[in-house]
């Protein structure tokens, strides 16, 4: 190597996608398949980064199928993990917005059954945020950082 070239980091990604049906046992299975890949990716079962992982799955999936739920209309889990950042993304084909994303998710009213989850994501995730989904729909990206494997030459 000579002195003007520098050592960088490999560029490669790990990527899996998966289309689920907008049930429960969808949600169920997205995070059981998630959590599978992970662990295929280097990250194990039951470690701090895996359990993480393993809440915002579960909570964006849960969302996806409670509040983005079009009937006959699947929703999808997309992890993309490199060197430095695993992020999830969950996809449902409904384009409506609850929240616009970080700063705007309001805490319910005490006594409430739900509508914490995106408050976990938003304590949970490095970043998030809500993007529009072409052709219709959106999604909900959460990241989180330092969960990488540099050792296995990614």
């Amino acid at each position: 190597m000579t002195p003007s070239q520098t050592p960088q980091a490999p560029v490669t990604e790990r990527v899996f996608a998966q289309r689920f049906s907008s049930t429960p046992r969808g949600a169920r299975l997205a995070r059981h398949l998630a959590l599978h890949r992970l662990n295929a990716w280097g990250i194990p079962y039951d470690s701090d980064a895996s359990d993480t992982a393993a809440l915002l799955v579960a909570e964006l999936a849960a969302n996806a199928v409670t509040h983005g739920h079009v009937p006959g209309r699947d929703f999808e889990v997309r992890l993309s993990l490199d060197a430095q950042t695993l992020r999830i993304d969950v996809s449902d084909p409904r384009g409506e917005r609850r929240v616009d994303g970080p700063g705007t998710v309001a805490a319910p009213p005490a006594g409430a059954d739900g509508g914490r989850g995106l408050l976990l994501v938003e304590a949970l995730a490095d970043r998030w945020a809500v993007l529009d989904r072409l052709p219709i729909g959106k999604t909900v990206r959460a990241e989180l950082d330092g969960i990488g494997t540099p050792g296995e030459g990614l």
